[in-house]
Order: structure tokens, then C-alpha cells, then sequence
């Protein structure tokens, strides 16, 4: 194949070329690494590239799949055939004080670059919890992020977003214009018709306190802790994040091993003001076997990106799967999530793994109009990490078990922990589901934009269970 890189600023990347293969994978954070391969991929500089990329694209009849930062468990930015735009220059950000809106580019990492950015002037966006995930692929998708459970996801801090169209044209989308792309923006995912090339994002001021409450159980435990925390976490202040994970811990005895942390950092504006909202946690009945207690710490965003890093090395080789869960707020109800959810915490064959469970309640306000439209009270995700590639078959298997043995308190899943080429589910309200499939049918009829990497595309967001 003979192409003209004249038009690019950056640079397009060929199978013949020695460095092809780390054009394709280099930057995909998971080191299990797909065996798909695109035809091209399109380091670009800036947006006019991503559009000359598009553009090209066209003439050569390619699809286009896009890659943020890489963070995608699935790698869903590498496709069979097709052109791969890679948009890891795309890192620049610029601040509004007039109107406190920060507007950044789509490789932008959350943690390592906005945040920082943000905290100089005083500001706060409640992104990723992993510093190095970029803001594209964690915004399209919804945006699980800091404190959600009482600021909100954070696809609903999105103001604007400017887009390459499937023509290659940049568009500005917004409530005012183009507002079929700026609802699809937030939620639609890898299946968006357009490549986003700037987020402009409204910011909130920066808490004056950051609490850290954490107390560790054995695992043992899990199922008179978790009923507990059931019961507890509706009535915890909303400027506490909740969150419960077992995971191997340091321990005071000098050990390492897996344990079950339940945790909450309070956003506050001082120490006392934490302490209030974290004095609930205090309360746990079996508090008194706990391995250690750190109640309000005083702690920094900087610090938990620092354990989020140790919790995510880059380039281990990961399989992830989640659920919503759902259930009646009865005790038989929770009993039953409990009991659903116990195995992908205290069976987990890979010494690194880990699982969450996050709380999201109260959430039963109504969320604005956009394609995210999934959520429950709960959300639990767990992961297999290992480093042998013989080590695959087992560790998918184990995670297949328990999201079965899960089944009955599953009402779907978020899509940024998902891999669809292994089990599909509900991802997405019908209404709003129908509604993406009618913007990406006007925006993209050619088929340009890569679609969800899924095993049965014609059976996407239904529970597989429930065909």
C-alpha cells in the first residue's frame, strides 16, 4: 500500500514499518494484548490530523476506531482491518475563569494531569479514580469517579465537546448545537459516531479536607461486614465516597495478604466537618475484630493516586467484569446481593486481584438527558491480574463462575469495565438505547465509526440470561 503522510502533522504508521506493532499496543495499559491488528494507525499531532484521518479514511473505505488513553480492559481501540487513531498528543488544557470551565484534550490523563492542574487554581473535577486513565474514554462512558454517590457522574459535568464528524469536519457540540452528539457524547461509549478532540468540562471549587477512614476485616467477615454496610451506606453524607475492596493489604504485623477494607473519604471543608461525616463508619458491629482502624486521617488526592498505581500496575495482565447490582433493601434482599457478590471477593485465584464494591446510594434522583442511563445503588467489579499467559483460561473461567453465581442480583453492567467479545449484558436504558442507535444511523450511515467490539452485535444491551 502507497499513502502520502504529506497531510499529517503526526505521523500514519503501516504493517511494514518496524515499529507497527508498538504503534498498536504500546499504549494499551493491559498487558493482555489482543491478536487483532488494524490496517493503519494515525499517530495524529492535533485535530486537524484526526480529521485528515477521517477524511482519508473515507477514500480508502476504511472504519475508524479511536484510541484515548489506552486504559480499555478489552482494548477496544484495536480492530481487525480499518484505521486506528491514536490521539495520545491530545493532552492540552486551558482553564476559564469567567466561567470555571476547563476545557482538555481527549488523552489527557484524569488523575496525573487535570487533577494537579485543577487543584493550582483551586479547582475540583471528579474524575477517574486510576490517574492514568484519559478523560475520552472514561467520559463517553459515563464516568465512574470520585464521590459520584453524591456529586453525580462525570458525564453530567460535560458542558461541551468538539468533534470530528464522519464527513472529517470539527463541530462544537453542545445543548444548543449539534445536541444529538453532546447527548451520545455522554454514555454512547466506543460506539460514539465521531471522535471527540476537546472536553470542556464544568469544574466545582476544591474541598478544604480530604478524611480517610479505613478499616480492615479478615475475609472471613465479608458477609457480617457487608450487611452491616448495606444497611449503613444509605444514610452515610453524601460527601463521603464508600467504597469496599478485598485486595492483598500491608498489614501493622509487617505482612502483606489479602484482607477486606472498608473504606470512605470525606470531601469536607475542615477536620471536624470529615470527622462528622465519617463517624458513621464507627458504628459497624464487628468493628471490634478488625485488624486495624484509621478513622479520618488526613490525607491528599495525590496520595490516592499514588495507591491507585500500586493497586493498577501498568502493563499486568488483566481480565475485568462488573455488575449492577440490584435488590430489594429488605433483609432477604440484601442477604441475597451479599450472597450473589461473596465469591468475587473471597475466591479470587490470582495473588494481585482484587474486587469493589462502590456505593452509589441515595441514587434514585433522576439523571439529566443523556445516553448514560444505567445505575444502581451498587456497583461491583472485579479483577484477575497476573503476569503468565498460561495463567488466561484459569482466571476467565473463575471470573465466568462468579459473575453466574452473581446472575440473579445482576441488573446489567458499566461499560468501562466490560468486554463484550466475552459476555454481553444490559448497558443502557431501552429508550436511550433505541435513541443512540437512530444518532449513530443520521450521523455515521457509511458505517465509518467502529461499532461496540462484541461477540452477537444483534443482541447487545440485553442480559444474555434473559434471550
Amino acid at each position: 500500500m502507497t499513502l502520502s503522510t504529506d497531510q499529517f502533522d503526526g505521523r500514519l504508521v503501516l504493517p511494514a514499518e518496524a515499529d507497527f506493532e508498538e504503534a498498536v499496543l504500546g499504549r494499551v495499559f493491559n498487558g493482555r494484548r489482543p491478536g487483532r491488528r488494524p490496517d493503519a494507525v494515525l499517530l495524529a499531532a492535533n485535530e486537524q490530523d484526526v480529521a485528515a484521518g477521517v477524511r482519508l479514511a473515507n477514500e480508502q473505505g476504511w472504519t475508524v476506531a479511536v484510541r484515548s488513553g489506552g486504559h480499555a480492559w478489552a482494548a477496544w481501540s484495536v480492530r481487525d482491518g480499518g484505521l486506528l487513531i491514536d490521539l495520545g498528543a491530545l493532552t492540552t488544557i486551558s482553564y476559564d475563569e469567567a466561567t470555571e470551565i476547563v476545557s482538555a484534550g481527549p488523552a489527557t490523563k484524569g488523575g496525573d494531569q487535570l487533577s494537579p492542574f485543577l487543584e493550582e487554581r483551586g479547582r475540583f473535577f471528579n474524575g477517574g479514580h486510576c490517574p492514568s486513565v484519559g478523560i475520552g474514554g472514561f467520559l463517553l462512558q459515563g464516568g465512574q469517579g470520585w464521590n459520584q454517590r453524591g456529586w453525580g457522574w462525570a458525564a453530567e459535568s460535560v458542558v461541551a465537546v468538539d468533534v470530528v464528524t464522519g464527513e472529517g469536519e470539527l463541530v462544537r457540540a453542545d445543548a444548543d448545537q449539534n445536541s444529538d452528539l453532546y447527548w451520545a457524547a455522554r454514555g454512547a461509549g466506543p460506539s460514539f459516531p465521531g471522535i471527540v478532540v476537546r472536553f470542556h468540562i464544568r469544574t466545582r471549587p476544591k474541598f478544604g479536607f480530604l478524611g480517610h477512614t479505613v478499616h480492615a476485616y479478615e475475609v472471613e467477615d465479608f458477609v457480617e461486614v457487608m450487611t452491616w454496610l448495606y444497611r449503613a451506606h444509605h444514610e452515610i453524607s453524601t460527601n463521603v465516597e464508600i467504597v469496599a475492596v478485598c485486595t492483598p493489604t500491608p498489614l501493622p504485623s509487617g505482612e502483606t495478604r489479602r484482607v477486606f477494607l472498608v473504606t470512605g473519604v470525606a470531601f469536607e471543608d475542615d477536620h471536624e466537618s470529615a470527622r462528622a461525616a465519617l463517624a458513621p463508619f464507627n458504628e459497624c458491629p464487628v468493628i471490634d475484630r478488625a485488624i486495624f482502624v484509621m478513622d479520618c486521617a488526613e490525607s491528599s488526592l495525590a496520595e490516592h493516586r499514588a495507591q491507585q498505581e500500586l493497586q493498577n500496575p501498568e502493563h499486568a495482565q488483566y481480565i475485568c467484569d462488573n455488575l449492577w447490582v440490584d435488590g430489594e433493601n429488605t433483609p432477604e434482599g440484601i442477604a441475597a446481593m451479599i450472597e450473589g457478590i461473596r465469591p468475587l471477593f473471597t475466591t479470587n485465584p490470582t495473588e494481585k486481584g482484587f474486587a469493589i464494591w462502590m456505593s452509589n446510594a441515595p441514587m434514585r434522583r433522576e439523571l439529566p438527558d443523556m445516553a448514560f442511563s444505567m445505575q444502581t445503588e451498587a456497583y461491583v467489579a472485579s479483577y484477575t491480574v497476573y503476569d503468565d499467559p498460561a495463567d488466561y483460561q484459569r482466571n476467565r473461567d473463575w471470573l465466568n463462575e462468579v459473575m453466574a453465581h452473581a446472575q440473579p442480583v445482576t441488573a446489567g453492567q458499566y461499560l468501562g469495565d466490560s468486554d463484550f467479545t466475552n459476555r454481553q449484558l444490559k448497558f443502557m436504558a431501552d429508550d436511550n438505547y433505541r435513541r443512540l442507535q437512530q444518532i449513530i444511523a443520521e450521523r455515521d450511515p457509511d458505517g465509518r465509526f467502529a461499532r461496540y467490539l462484541a461477540k452477537d452485535p444483534a443482541t447487545l444491551n440485553k442480559n444474555h440470561w434473559e434471550l
